[in-house]
């Protein structure tokens, strides 16, 4: 998995009706884009270190640029 600041984890929900989760990466800790990642889950704010398991994907969102 490799992911850059700015993407969404999505922790998909392990049984019917259970929502996924998901968090944005603040910092890669580890090289070349690799877990872990320091991310903010959106349910709740909090942020921690987070080792994504199988079930999570990463969404690359869009960069944005400052066109000022």
């Amino acid at each position: 998995m490799k992911a850059a600041i700015g993407d969404k984890i999505v922790v998909h929900g392990h049984h019917v009706g259970e929502p996924d989760q998901d968090a944005l990466i603040l910092s890669v800790e580890g090289p070349d884009g690799e877990p872990p990642y320091r991310v903010q889950w959106e349910s709740d704010g909090h942020e921690g270190l987070f080792f994504p398991g199988p079930d999570a994907t990463v969404t690359h969102l869009p960069k944005t640029v400052d066109k000022r």
